[in-house]
């Protein structure tokens, strides 16, 4: 079970108010949560993304930490340099942190991302998932959804391809930690944070977090649409150690129908009902196979009427 209660989350903040972030912004709602855990010493690299703008210019910085701004496609590899230079000279202990988004990290850094997995870089790397070029004006990556809409796929044309399934990429390395979190959930965020702040070699989060104004959808329904993209088996929550080990996190004890997380966004007003059948079906299947790598019973109860 997550505990989410509030005296379970560290009250000391290491990001600053009024930073660049769009109201109702899910990646800024992450990495507040996230630098509790990391602390000012880390140093945070980021490459061309949404966070690139919410960091902020000199002298008006919204993380009280390092922060080393680089390309788009080299922030994987940047991120290892760095920590191996802090080696070179003695400092084992700073914490080095690449802080993605799903075009830097699905698209354009994934030769990087491999890179650095297959040779077991001692970095954290986080994905926080919008789901679309967010920062250029939201269009569709490869981390977009099944029949979701963008400014690359207007109505009619949704996109007609599954969204990659960056997890499985990343355990096919067999790193030694990877796992899923979810802002909604921000007991077991911060946890698995933690866990990777322990572990050494390459750790991976793949972050969950809503883009109210590339979905259209209201801002004040930021962490709802979080939270059911999790009670859906959308986005299950769970962890990998060393590509073989996998534990979920939460199971959550109501299911409900993709319908419930779809309704509200103008991204998915063009899904029709076969179309909505066929994501339903895809989930399932997902959630099956990766109950079963987990040992947990896969059966899926029908949804609630």
């Amino acid at each position: 079970m997550i505990h989410t209660l509030v005296g379970d989350i560290p009250r000391q903040e290491f990001m600053l108010s009024g930073h660049n972030g769009c109201q109702g912004c899910g990646p800024a709602l992450a990495v507040r949560h996230l630098i509790k855990i990391s602390g000012p010493e880390a140093i945070i690299v980021i490459p061309a993304s949404c966070w690139s703008i919410i960091s902020g210019v000199e002298p008006f910085h919204s993380l009280k930490t390092v922060v080393l701004h680089c390309p788009f496609p080299s922030a994987a590899a940047t991120g290892a340099g760095i920590k191996t230079g802090l080696e070179a000279v003695g400092d084992m202990r700073t914490q080095v942190i690449v802080l993605a988004g799903d075009g830097a990290t699905f698209d354009i850094g994934l030769q990087g991302l491999s890179g650095v997995a297959e040779r077991n870089e001692d970095i954290i790397y986080v994905c926080y998932d919008n789901e679309a070029y967010m920062n250029t004006g939201t269009q569709r990556s490869s981390a977009s959804p099944y029949g979701s809409l963008s400014t690359t796929t207007p109505a009619p044309a949704a996109k007609s391809s599954p969204k990659k399934d960056i997890m499985k990429i990343v355990e096919a390395h067999e790193v030694p930690y990877a796992a899923t979190a979810n802002i909604a959930y921000p007991g077991d965020l911060l946890a698995k944070m933690r866990r990777a702040m322990q572990v050494k070699g390459f750790r991976f989060l793949h972050i969950f977090t809503p883009c109210m104004q590339g979905w259209g959808s209201p801002i004040e329904h930021t962490v709802k649409l979080a939270r059911l993209a999790v009670l859906t088996r959308l986005f299950p929550l769970y962890e990998v150690e060393n590509g073989e080990h996998y534990r979920l996190s939460y199971i959550p004890e109501e299911y409900l129908p993709v319908q419930a997380y779809l309704e509200g966004q103008k991204r998915f007003s063009s899904l029709q009902e076969a179309e909505l059948a066929q994501m339903q079906k895809r989930i399932d299947r997902a959630w099956r196979a990766l109950c079963q790598k987990a040992g947990v019973d896969p059966v899926i109860p029908p949804p609630k009427a």
